[in-house]
């Protein structure tokens, strides 16, 4: 009886921890990612102040980054910077409209261009490859 509830101790002890693991990725130029974008070839970007935002002063004389941000961060930047290691940057933050209506469609077809490309390169040699290996069988097997 004690290894009947010892075991069903350890397996629920081990459901949370399990569930903890799962979790969902989004990539920039996809709906829903936050964080700092390349606006350089894209449609200008609308943004929300025209200031960038600085906390933290460096002395690096870099060019401001560019940020799409929940609703709320840029707001609270002094609170929420450190989420996008970005304290000490001059930041534009661009207007989340802008980003879902201009950049991702411009991004997606600006990089699903290069994943075709690199797909048909694949095929190309996969193709190449397999079309040498059946052409080697024929020739092996025949008299001539």
């Amino acid at each position: 009886m004690k290894r009947l509830f010892f075991a069903a101790a350890l397996v629920i002890a081990t459901v949370p921890a399990l569930a903890a693991d799962i979790g969902v990725s989004i990539s920039i130029g996809q709906p829903g990612f936050y964080g700092q974008i390349d606006v350089g070839g894209y449609p200008p970007p609308q943004i929300i102040y025209r200031e960038p935002r600085v906390i933290q002063r460096v002395s690096v004389n870099r060019p401001p980054i560019y940020m799409n941000v929940p609703p709320g961060h840029a707001k609270n930047w002094r609170k929420h910077c450190s989420k996008y290691n970005a304290c000490g940057e001059r930041v534009y933050f661009v207007q989340n409209s802008w980003y879902d209506r201009q950049y991702v469609p411009h991004y997606q077809k600006q990089h699903r261009d290069r994943r075709d490309d690199r797909r048909d390169d694949h095929r190309g040699k996969k193709n190449d490859r397999h079309d040498n290996d059946r052409g080697n069988d024929r020739g092996q097997g025949r008299n001539h």
